[in-house]
């Protein structure tokens, strides 16, 4: 795996100096210049830069932005926990981008394998695709969360870029995708059309000014995922102005830092990644810091994971049922005792050929749960019912 990597320039990076026993600059075994490359035993976490921008749209630059990243990462101190992070310096640009795609998807592969979490820093939206083709080895479907102003569906014919990797995606054989979400879009940034197809595949899209009226809902949408692929355009430029495609509406800096620890503390996330951030528009490092912060939350929504899912010992949870006038199922919500998080019990279709009947268990929230006792279907459940079929 060394060989994919580029060491970090240490020096380079303002501050070093000032690190304390107790901050990141000091606790995470990183690979830098004259130093081994650091030895995965024993590691929840790696970091991973990405230097790769050829296909970013109106936004290249975004892979110079790791270092700048990890300059303000390094100075932040750890939480009440000990951690075990590795930064493993930056992936080779290769001579193709074709090249660099592959050597990111061995990366994460081996990664994933090992049960270590990759934490992807810079570069464009794109290495979402590459992220996806690492899980094709595990031979396991998979959930993908973006957090997103649009859907970046593109021309699936064309080449891969930063905004058409989602139908790359749709497109690819063997598919491995059951599900997919996007957290923020804007309406204005989509098209009518792009929002038909995801309604036709029961993919789920929820919009910037529905979330931010209850962040909280976030939470089991997040939770649902197997990897997360964070575009910074998402945020508001008044709080992330380092990005070609900023816009003036978005979350606000500590929203997303809300996202990002309910992603680190989902039980069934494995990877995230943070893509488009651009040095050339940046203020002051500010989106850089944000992004540093934003992973800050990441590590600490890791270290306090609960730990309730898979349910395996249903005495943990309270179990509800809710019968809906006219609907031939009865919904069984899970509480959790110890997290007080929500699921709902969702079976497949009925299959003659099946001795036993099979079940999902699907994230949600109490909402949810008050959906149901209002004698509705609440759509968590119909569009996983669906797609089950």
């Amino acid at each position: 795996m060394q060989e994919y990597f580029t060491p970090i320039e240490i020096n380079k990076l303002s501050g070093i100096n000032r690190y304390t026993a107790s901050s990141y600059g000091k606790l995470i075994r990183s690979y830098t210049s004259g130093s081994e490359f650091p030895d995965l035993e024993d590691t929840d976490i790696a970091i991973i830069g990405l230097e790769e921008d050829r296909r970013a749209i109106n936004n290249e630059g975004c892979g110079l932005a790791s270092d700048y990243i990890r300059e303000n990462l390094y100075h932040l101190f750890q939480g009440n926990y000990e951690s075990k992070i590795v930064d493993l310096g930056n992936i080779r640009t290769g001579n193709t981008v074709d090249d660099s795609y592959f050597a990111v998807t061995d990366v994460l592969s081996e990664l994933l394998k090992k049960n270590i979490i990759p934490v992807i820093i810079g570069g464009s939206q794109d290495f979402t695709y590459s992220n996806y083709l690492a899980y094709l080895k595990l031979e396991q479907t998979i959930n993908i969360v973006s957090i997103d102003s649009c859907f970046d569906i593109g021309d699936g014919d064309k080449e891969l870029t930063s905004q058409n990797y989602l139908s790359k995606i749709i497109l690819h054989k063997p598919n491995i995708l059951f599900n997919y979400s996007n957290i923020g879009y804007q309406t204005y940034f989509v098209e009518q059309s792009s929002i038909e197809l995801m309604n036709k595949l029961y993919f789920d899209a929820h919009r910037l000014g529905a979330l931010r009226k209850n962040m909280e809902d976030v939470e089991p949408i997040v939770r649902n995922a197997d990897m997360v692929s964070f575009d910074i355009s998402s945020i508001r430029h008044g709080d992330a102005p380092g990005n070609g495609n900023a816009s003036p509406n978005g979350f606000y800096g500590e929203e997303a830092c809300q996202i990002t620890r309910y992603a680190g503390m989902s039980d069934k996330l494995t990877s995230i990644g943070f893509y488009e951030i651009n040095p050339a528009f940046d203020n002051n490092k500010q989106t850089a810091h944000l992004v540093a912060q934003m992973i800050w939350y990441f590590i600490d929504g890791y270290y306090n994971r609960k730990q309730d899912y898979p349910i395996v010992d249903k005495t943990e949870y309270t179990k509800y049922r809710v019968s809906i006038k006219d609907h031939d199922h009865e919904i069984v919500f899970y509480k959790s005792n110890k997290s007080d998080r929500w699921w709902m019990d969702v079976p497949y279709p009925v299959n003659p050929q099946l001795k036993h009947e099979r079940h999902q268990m699907v994230p949600c929230s109490y909402s949810d749960y008050q959906t149901a006792c209002s004698d509705e279907m609440p759509d968590k459940w119909w569009q996983t019912y669906k797609k089950l079929g």
